[in-house]
């Protein structure tokens, strides 16, 4: 196994269990820049589950890209629960993704404030038909390339406990 992979269980986890279902998905990311795609389609047979991925670092890539309301942006600052939500949302609708998964954070190692530390990370998966699902993680400091990996260790773990609960007789 290549040691690079990031994640490398909860990828194939992932994929296992949206194969098991029929699902596509998608991923909206800022912080991690990429990454939760990578450690999907850095597993083979990963081009049946992943339908795209949105790298959204910029506020007004995640307006333009996904359609996350400048206002929420304004308002509620790019790292928030709203605008993870919003990622999420909006990558199921720019997309023929079936589940998506989006995260917003400060990975560091500068740009945290009191109210918003490093570390901090919103995370949120949509699913078709489905409520969106919401997640707000704290890391700490501990270093930009800990918290972006922390992160899609996290971000994978949610798609797995949201199609557990939409799908409470499969075993994931």
């Amino acid at each position: 196994m290549n040691k690079s992979l990031i994640a490398p269980n909860k990828a194939k986890a992932v994929l296992a269990a949206c194969n098991k279902q029929g699902l596509k998905l998608a991923t909206a990311e800022s912080c991690t820049g990429g990454l939760i795609a990578a450690a999907l389609t850095d597993i083979a047979g990963s081009a049946s589950v992943v339908e795209c991925g949105f790298v959204t670092y910029s506020n007004a890539a995640k307006n333009t890209l996904i359609g996350v309301p400048a206002g929420f942006i304004e308002q509620y600052g790019a790292v928030s629960r709203q605008v993870a939500i919003a990622m999420a949302e909006g990558a199921l609708q720019h997309s023929r993704a079936d589940i998506t998964v989006a995260v917003t954070g400060i990975a560091g190692p500068d740009g945290g404030t009191d109210e918003k530390p490093v570390g901090l990370v919103h995370m949120a998966v949509a699913a078709k038909g489905r409520d969106t699902r919401h997640y707000e993680a704290r890391f700490g400091a501990k270093g930009r390339a800990e918290i972006r990996h922390a992160t899609v260790e996290q971000a994978l773990g949610l798609v797995l406990d949201t199609l557990a609960a939409h799908y409470p007789d499969q075993n994931y």
